[in-house]
């Protein structure tokens, strides 16, 4: 009898990480610690996640304000590039950095449909 081994945490980095024009995907806590992470060399990783509290706390706010629920995915365009930052639950966030010269639809499409997948391994 075969069993399957359930994805860990290192599973999913390491997934992300690999497709086609993602640099990193870190999973972090929402106060800015990494849980994990993986990417290409050079891509500050832990940096980067001590960023990203603060761009979720501005946008849960302007949600807020607005009226449209519970943020879920936030996606932010730069000259070389975009971050996707997902909410996986109220103590985990993950963020994917990917390069410019690749379509991002696909990747953010991927993240909506696994979020729940993704949550359920944390």
């Amino acid at each position: 009898m075969q069993t399957t081994r359930m994805p860990t945490i290192r599973d999913l980095v390491a997934n992300l990480s690999a497709r086609p024009g993602v640099e990193a995907a870190v999973l972090l806590g929402r106060d800015g610690l990494l849980i994990d992470g993986a990417g290409v060399a050079g891509a500050g990783l832990e940096a980067a996640a001590a960023y990203v509290p603060s761009l979720i706390t501005a946008a849960e706010e302007l949600s807020s304000a607005v009226g449209s629920g519970r943020l879920v995915s936030k996606v932010l365009e730069f000259e070389r590039g975009f971050a996707v930052i997902s909410a996986l639950s109220p103590e985990a966030l993950l963020l994917v950095l990917v390069n410019s010269a690749n379509d991002l639809g696909p990747i953010v499409a991927d993240i909506r449909r696994h979020r729940g997948n993704i949550a359920s391994i944390l």
